[in-house]
């Protein structure tokens, strides 16, 4: 198959759980407001670190949108180790990332990555908090403080259920793939490149232990991409040879260890948090594909690479969610050229 081929089999293999996906990602956006995040993530302890994980799961944010929501989260009074649980969690997963998987990885890594990503934030939230404890008395009252002064109360409006279907769907097929558009394409290429280009055995000269989950964080680290594009991408390196365990390091630091987010962890948590959740995320990703490696031979799971196990047919459902999943794409980058087209005819 020439590379065009590939591209396009897996966007047909991958558009209805991607268009599922954002359709829920907008729905979790309108059940789950911000406002509540912080609420919840502003008490002290561990509770908060599991209700960072658990809370930041689910919500429908990338790498780069969970930055701005995570430092909001930090000055509502939520300690270091919930932010920094809420950080790892929120781009390593997420129910858009959830339902591609299933779509191109098969249950197990569906299954899997979630419960490694919860594993990983509240294990580097633990670690934040154990090492960096010199703010643990005094940010509460700071929060205190910036909160006081933020906004002054209003009382709100509550939507009806059609509005809030109407915003679900605005904010899932429009917010949500403008955050995530590029880098899904890029992910996209990077599987195609890599299914069409690279041998099957390239990966397994490293083998499947440590080494390979080495080689893959290393990879990963610098990396930014969301969840949802390194899906693809991780489904190129099983196809290349790697083991399940290493694609699922992979899977786990690229989104939680990108430089921005290293930036801004430096920046508002300091240095010592910034050493405890690379330790935590790297560690625990590490640990958990040692896990899952164990599990594929002791079970004989297969692996279930959904892209390559199709032929030429597809049904005409798939084919037509993959035409809207690329006009939703390829609006991200028309639309500004047409509205910018107006108002040039207006100043002129």
């Amino acid at each position: 198959m020439n590379l065009l081929t590939i591209f396009w089999n897996l966007v047909i293999e991958s558009a209805p759980w991607l268009l599922l996906g954002y359709l829920l990602a907008g729905i979790i956006k309108q059940v789950i407001p911000s406002e509540w995040v912080q609420k919840q993530l502003a008490k002290p302890g561990f509770a908060s670190i599991v209700k960072g994980a658990l809370i930041g799961a689910p919500l429908p944010l990338c790498s780069c949108g969970v930055i701005p929501t995570a430092l909001a989260v930090r000055k509502a009074g939520a300690s270091k180790g919930a932010t920094s649980s809420f950080l790892v969690a929120t781009p390593e997963t997420g129910v858009d990332s959830i339902s591609f998987s299933y779509a191109v990885l098969g249950p197990i890594f569906a299954i899997a990555r979630p419960i490694a990503a919860l594993i990983s934030a509240i294990v580097a939230g633990v670690l934040v908090n154990s090492f960096d404890q010199e703010e643990k008395t005094q940010q509460p009252e700071e929060a205190a403080s910036s909160c006081c002064h933020s906004k002054p109360p209003q009382a709100p409006v509550e939507p009806n259920m059609s509005s809030k279907l109407i915003s679900a769907v605005q904010y899932g097929y429009g917010r949500m793939i403008s955050d995530t558009a590029k880098w899904l394409i890029i992910g996209l290429l990077a599987a195609t490149v890599i299914t069409a280009v690279v041998p099957q055995s390239f990966f397994l000269r490293w083998g499947d232990g440590l080494l390979a989950m080495v080689i893959m964080v290393i990879v990963g680290l610098p990396m930014y991409i969301c969840a949802t594009a390194s899906t693809p991408v991780a489904a190129g390196l099983l196809f290349a040879g790697i083991s399940p365990g290493a694609a699922l390091v992979f899977m786990l630091t690229g989104p939680a260890t990108n430089i921005a987010t290293m930036g801004v962890i430096k920046e508002q948590l300091g240095m010592k948090s910034l050493i405890a959740y690379m330790v935590g995320v790297i560690v625990t990703a590490v640990a958990c594909g040692l896990l899952l490696n164990q599990l594929y031979q002791v079970f004989a799971w297969p692996l279930q690479l959904s892209m390559m196990e199709h032929g030429e047919s597809y049904p005409l459902w798939r084919q037509l969610a993959a035409f809207l999943l690329a006009a939703l794409l390829a609006r991200v980058w028309l639309q500004p050229l047409f509205s910018r087209k107006p108002k040039m005819l207006e100043s002129t």
